[in-house]
């Protein structure tokens, strides 16, 4: 389950950071800016998705390894 964790953690962060990339720079990269139902919300998107990346890490961080 921690692996999991991590595992969504570092896709959430990297989904927040290439929105914030693209609506900075234009870049083509990431999904945020793909959802049609977020368009004008991008960027509250990205940054919930780096929160979330960070609440996952710490989640992760406090399971105990079995």
């Amino acid at each position: 389950m921690k692996e999991l964790m991590e595992i969504l953690g570092f896709l959430a962060l990297v989904q927040g950071v290439l929105g914030l990339v693209h609506r900075f720079t234009d870049w083509d990269w990431g999904l945020v800016q793909s959802l049609d139902f977020l368009n004008g919300y991008e960027i509250f998107a990205s940054v919930v998705l780096i929160v979330l990346a960070v609440v996952l890490f710490a989640a992760a961080e406090s399971r105990k390894t079995r």
